[in-house]
């Protein structure tokens, strides 16, 4: 059972089609007590790191997102969702994220390129043997983001992408928690696929 967690800032909808439209019925909900009885979550995300985190605690959710990954539990964040697994955001002033994955969420620096990073740029797959690039074709992908993560350590990095000088992390992960910058459901193919390797972790099947 796929549970996708709401809490007030994600993009709900196009992730619940992509899900169905690989046979399956998530479930949204805002309560860690709902949530608990998923047998993997995904973390959506679109707006401001700070509000995101605010978002969180309000309902409780930020200790209940922390003990799931401690459990390594199947966990996927996508865009803000990914941002806020690492240990903090200089976005609005500097905001603690859940301390999930070790590193830095930065603005693109001021330059002759567009910030946001928005529309479809390629990936550049650092760990290939990953399972979430299981059967993966080359391609691109689609982006929308201003602030982008500097990883504490390069063992997390699964796929990069580079964008106004920065080598940007695009996919990332740590045991069982999986996050992508760029909104898988929106990138087609390539993106899809990478949603199904997710779901099939621990042998996730479609609904009959």
């Amino acid at each position: 059972m796929i549970g996708i967690i709401d809490y007030g800032m994600g993009n709900l909808h196009s992730v619940t089609k992509a899900l169905e439209r690989l046979g399956h019925t998530p479930f949204l909900s805002e309560k860690p007590d709902e949530l608990a009885k998923a047998s993997m979550l995904i973390l959506p995300g679109v707006g401001s790191f700070k509000d995101g985190m605010t978002e969180l605690k309000v309902r409780g959710l930020d200790t209940f997102v922390q003990q799931w990954a401690n459990d390594n539990k199947p966990l996927l964040g996508i865009c803000l969702g990914m941002q806020l697994l690492f240990d903090e955001s200089e976005e609005n002033g500097i905001t603690t994220g859940l301390e999930i994955l070790p590193g830095k969420v930065r603005r693109f620096k001021i330059g002759d390129y567009k910030v946001p990073h928005m529309g479809w740029n390629s990936l550049v797959f650092e760990k290939q043997d990953h399972t979430i690039l299981n059967d993966v074709p080359k391609g691109h992908v689609y982006f929308v983001h201003s602030y982008f993560v500097q990883a504490g350590t390069p063992d997390v990095l699964i796929a990069t992408s580079d964008y106004g000088g920065e080598r940007v992390p695009a996919v990332v992960a740590k045991n069982s928690v999986w996050a992508t910058q760029f909104h898988p459901e929106k990138s087609s193919t390539l993106g899809m696929r990478m949603l199904k390797n997710f779901l099939e972790q621990k042998g996730e099947t479609a609904d009959e």
